[in-house]
């Protein structure tokens, strides 16, 4: 450490052995414990982000864990109705934003929640909607949680670098498709995780194959997969593979999530389940 070194990590450049992201960390409600934070991340959008989080939120409650959900993408929030939540509204009580609970008891925070018109875009500028993500970690009375879920928006921005510099992620998984550039991608995703020092649990490919009616065949509509290459080539062990499923497609715009039937993500979960907990 520098004789010179204000201790202060986010007015300073330098890049020094004792500089740490939990200097950035937003203090954690005080009437909450959150023990275990998941974030689930993309390079690009429209990958299926928002499904794998809410699959494996469910898969969560399912195993009887307290589990909870941030839609940290606020520009393009799409958990409330997953979970049939759209008339929802979160509240305010005291001085905490009390979150709204879907049907089987999972705790939800979305920018949805709290809009007199969900239909209206939210036109903000960056720093706007990194403190907004900050506000609901800090501001959310989110009670004892044994495993908290965050969807992020795509990319490495200013929000999915809130994300991981405020909240005390213990993980990432990474969401993708079957595509050419689904190593620069992943590429990117997983560069930014490891700069910020956080592990990778895994990867998941959406819409993956489809499986016929008739033939009971995989067809790999948007090409052969490459998961397993580019898994390797990043030394990422656990990866899952979601194919295109009408019924649960069908279960989402409905927003009956938590009755899908389906094994795809069981040893993704295991992975996060066996995880230590975060005591702080």
């Amino acid at each position: 450490m520098s004789e010179e070194c204000t201790h202060d990590c986010g007015s300073c450049g330098k890049d020094c052995a004792d500089r740490t992201a939990q200097s950035f960390l937003a203090p954690e409600n005080a009437k909450s414990s959150i023990k275990k934070v998941i974030a689930v991340v993309s390079g690009k959008g429209g990958v299926g982000k928002s499904l794998v989080t809410s699959l494996l939120s469910v898969l969560s409650q399912r195993a009887g864990n307290k589990t909870a959900i941030i839609d940290a993408d606020i520009t393009g929030p799409s958990i409330p109705k997953t979970f049939k939540l759209e008339e929802e509204n979160a509240y305010a009580k005291e001085d905490n934003i009390i979150p709204v609970e879907t049907k089987t008891g999972i705790k939800l925070m979305s920018i949805n929640l709290l809009l007199e018109d969900a239909g209206a875009p939210v036109i903000w500028r960056g720093p706007i909607l990194a403190g907004t993500v900050k506000q609901f970690w800090s501001d959310v009375l989110w009670g004892d949680i044994d495993c908290m879920f965050v969807d992020c928006p795509p990319g490495t921005g200013d929000v999915p670098l809130t994300v991981f510099q405020s909240l005390p992620i213990d993980g990432i998984i990474v969401v993708t498709s079957p595509q050419d550039l689904v190593s620069m991608i992943v590429g990117k995703a997983v560069r930014m995780a490891e700069m910020m020092h956080i592990p990778v649990l895994g990867i998941v490919e959406n819409m993956s194959y489809f499986v016929c009616d008739k033939c009971n065949e995989k067809h790999y509509i948007f090409g052969e997969s490459s998961l397993s290459k580019t898994a390797e080539e990043y030394g990422i062990k656990n990866i899952a593979q979601i194919p295109i499923v009408p019924k649960l497609r069908k279960q989402v715009d409905a927003g009956d999530i938590e009755d899908f039937e389906g094994t795809w993500l069981d040893e993704i979960y295991k992975v996060i389940d066996n995880m230590k907990i975060n005591i702080s």
